[in-house]
């Protein structure tokens, strides 16, 4: 049997170097072993696009199958990757820059203790053995898609499915192996709950349990470490035991869950049979053809189709879902309801968690929706109004009429609307009326004009005067404001008086209120403690790029000070506190509109920092501290720039770990490149903040789920009790669900999934539509 997997696999590594004497068996891979791409057979670089991907795959003909992937989810490799086991024992993936330059390292295995050498078992599964012979690590603990014989998916563990059939990243499915010894299957960006699962093996009760693929028998097995089996979930028909048959379960792109056989003959060439697989029918995967779409069989062929109301995303691409065909902003305008219409769908269901359930008539129900912004359709069943929000995500057709006595409506917006007004009557008009107006148009045209000088003339003398009473006040106007100045120590000591009040102390040093022009502007200034140590033109370049950033929503900097040792810079003073002040430290909140602008203008501030300056800065430190409020309670950012900035066509680079604890991205302890996504991640957690009005970690409370804020607002979110809590009377329910959604989509641990600024500012706007975000797994505290 060894040899006929072992012709079915292709070797871990191509042995640059020869194995050690030491070693008894020719697979073992030694210690200072490496492959590349452009060595043929090019073993564990599967071609992918123009680059390569590391995994592990079924090589015979007609195809071969790929089982196991590494980082899934990054870019392919380029072809000048190489893969090394080290002589420290640390099995490496390192790609090259274009001049040959060591540039990014990952590790495939991630492991305490060293290994001391590695091997592919004929069963498909990599090892990495100590120098005991113990098993350190094997890729049967992490599979992606599949298992194959004699692998084991413990409680809690999931297969993902991929993309797509070509494509081997994380696709829209997850199975699940529950800790309660069910196996379910769910989309991909959703909880463990029944109303999200499409099927599962109804393997209850047996806490602990296994799923396990028999390599000689091919039974898809759920195991109970007591008890032994408790039930098979997938059969394989009678077939001779023998070592040229391997099996596999594959959640597959589409959803389904597959059981295969793969029967090999002597030249390499198989024959593929597929056993067993779950759910029957395409139809019942959920979320198989997108947001706000249906599936129904056609022919036996999966077909989908738009829910009324509804346009495809993509008219090419079936499977991507659909849209509404009218704004919810048209809806809040509209006067009346006869812009829309209500129409019935035969033979549907929906088991979307409805936002508003009522006992009324099936009328009333329907006039509820058509007249309800937010409804997007309406279930009515035994007597209740069941109304739901775009988007629809589990809308399912049935065949047997029988089957549910529910009737479900949804609402169209009318494509005649703005089209169908009918155009204006036109007049003739007589010469007369025209002479008319002609010269009554001169008159007004000659008058404005003589207007317009005589204003432009008495605003220049104006402006004149105020400029010579600025230059005589000492206040030189925006021409100062837009360039730095340079201070000397002794101006600075005598405006702050000696360094007198001090109104707080940040990240890089403590702040002074100081006055400049005598008395007549107040400053803020800053005294770096952490950047002594940096030359007087480093500090000098990186003045001139702060002082090159110009928003509304960040507090400028006014001058600086490099004297000597001494590092200061001066800003504009900010009257009304920081954001942690008005959130935590008031007895009385910010109302809810309030709290809406101060999130925006922060997110556009962020923004501007992002994408909008000359250098792309990462604020490193996003937390009320650093949120300051002007004497109009205009939310600016402060700090920014004193990270470190990143160079132009650069988007991520390596820093020490900087911030605030309950704010940091998962990145920062991960010792992964740093983006502008952890930003954005910290701006997450300080917009739930903003929201319920109290911090993210907070251990003075009733209930232990509420210490951490962001999984408390999860939990609430899911269950729809948001507006059970006390955040102020004029809160806009509909906005704080959003908010809360925008901020999850933020807090999630890849950075990849979160969303860019430019997408934050526009989901807060309204601009675009924000869906139901993942539970993030992890939060900094």
């Amino acid at each position: 049997m060894a040899f006929a997997y072992a012709a079915f696999f292709l070797l871990v590594i191509c042995i640059y170097k020869p194995v050690s004497s030491q070693q008894n068996h020719s697979n073992l891979i030694s210690l200072g072993s490496s492959i590349s791409t452009n060595v043929q057979p090019t073993s564990w670089f599967y071609p992918q696009g123009s680059g390569f991907i590391v995994g592990i795959w079924l090589v015979g003909k007609p195809a071969d199958i790929i089982t196991w992937t590494a980082y899934r989810d990054d870019p392919p490799v380029p072809s000048n990757a190489t893969l090394e086991l080290t002589v420290n024992g640390k099995l490496l993936l390192r790609t090259y820059y274009a001049n040959n330059e060591a540039g990014e390292e990952k590790l495939i295995a991630k492991i305490e203790k060293s290994a001391s050498n590695a091997g592919m078992l004929d069963s498909g599964n990599l090892v990495l053995y100590n120098e005991h012979s113990d098993v350190i690590w094997e890729s049967f603990n992490f599979p992606t898609d599949t298992i194959l014989g004699g692998q084991n998916l413990y409680a809690g563990g999931e297969l993902l499915s991929s993309a797509s059939t070509t494509d081997f990243s994380t696709g829209r499915f997850r199975l699940k192996m529950q800790s309660d010894g069910n196996l379910v299957l769910y989309p991909i960006d959703t909880i463990d709950t029944s109303v999200d699962a499409y099927w599962n093996a109804e393997t209850f009760g047996s806490s602990g349990a296994h799923l396990y693929l028999n390599y000689t028998s091919g039974e898809l097995l759920i195991l109970n470490k007591t008890s032994g089996k408790v039930r098979a979930v997938f059969y394989s028909d009678s077939e001779p035991e023998s070592s040229s048959i391997i099996y596999r379960a594959t959640l597959e792109s589409d959803g389904i869950f597959k059981l295969y056989s793969h029967n090999f003959d002597r030249n390499g060439a198989y024959t593929t049979s597929l056993k067993d697989h779950a759910p029957e029918s395409q139809c019942q995967v959920k979320t198989f053809c997108g947001l706000n779409s249906y599936c129904t069989m056609n022919d036996d062929q999966p077909d989908c189709r738009c829910l009324p109301g509804t346009v495809p995303v993509h008219p090419d691409q079936r499977y991507n879902g659909c849209k509404r065909n009218y704004t919810e902003q048209l809806c809040k305008v509209a006067e009346e309801t006869s812009s829309y219409n209500i129409i019935d769908m035969e033979k549907m269901t929906c088991y979307d968690i409805p936002y508003f359930v009522n006992s009324t008539s099936e009328e009333d129900c329907r006039k509820s929706c058509l007249q309800d912004c937010n409804c997007a359709g309406a279930m009515y069943e035994d007597g209740d109004c069941m109304k739901m929000k775009f988007p629809v995500k589990y809308a399912s057709r049935y065949e047997d009429d029988d089957q549910y006595s529910s009737k479900v409506f949804f609402k169209v917006g009318l494509k005649s609307v703005g089209s169908a007004m009918k155009p204006p009557v036109v007049h003739k008009t007589s010469k007369k009326t025209v002479t008319l107006i002609f010269v009554m148009s001169v008159a007004f045209i000659t008058c404005s004009s003589i207007a317009i000088a005589a204003s432009v003339f008495f605003i220049s003398k104006s402006r004149v005067v105020e400029a010579r009473m600025r230059l005589g006040s000492g206040n030189l106007g925006l021409a100062h404001e837009l360039s730095l100045r340079a201070f000397s120590y002794r101006e600075l000591k005598n405006a702050t008086k000696g360094f007198r009040e001090e109104l707080g102390k940040g990240s890089f040093g403590a702040v002074y209120k100081g006055t400049l022009y005598k008395g007549k502007k107040v400053i803020a200034v800053k005294r770096l403690e952490k950047l002594v140590s940096e030359g007087e033109r480093e500090f000098l370049t990186e003045m001139r790029s702060i002082g090159k950033t110009h928003h509304k929503n960040l507090v400028r900097l006014l001058g600086y000070c490099t004297e000597d040792s001494q590092r200061l810079l001066v800003y504009e003073y900010m009257s009304n506190g920081s954001l942690a002040d008005l959130l935590f430290r008031t007895e009385r909140i910010p109302n809810w509109s309030h709290r809406v602008k101060i999130a925006l203008d922060i997110a556009r501030g962020i923004l501007y920092l992002h994408e909008e300056c000359e250098a792309p800065i990462i604020h490193c430190d996003i937390k009320p501290q650093n949120i300051l409020m002007d004497d109009f309670w205009n939310a600016k950012i402060s700090d920014f720039g004193l990270a470190k900035l990143l160079v132009p066509d650069q988007t991520r680079t390596f820093t020490i770990v900087r911030g605030t604890r309950g704010y940091l991205a998962p990145e920062w302890h991960k010792n992964t490149p740093i983006s502008v996504k952890a930003d954005v991640y910290s701006y997450g957690v300080m917009l739930l903040e903003i929201v319920f009005c109290r911090r993210n970690i907070e251990t003075n409370v009733s209930r232990p789920e509420e210490v951490l804020l962001s999984n408390w607002a999860y939990e609430l979110m899911v269950a729809r009790e948001l507006d059970k809590l006390d955040l102020g009377e004029d809160v806009d329910l509909q906005n704080l669900e959003k908010m809360v959604m925008v901020g999850m989509w933020c807090i999630q641990d890849e950075p990849g999934i979160r969303p860019s600024m430019k997408s934050v500012v526009l989901m807060l706007e309204g601009i675009t539509d924000v869906s139901v975000p993942p539970h993030p797994t992890s939060a900094s505290a």
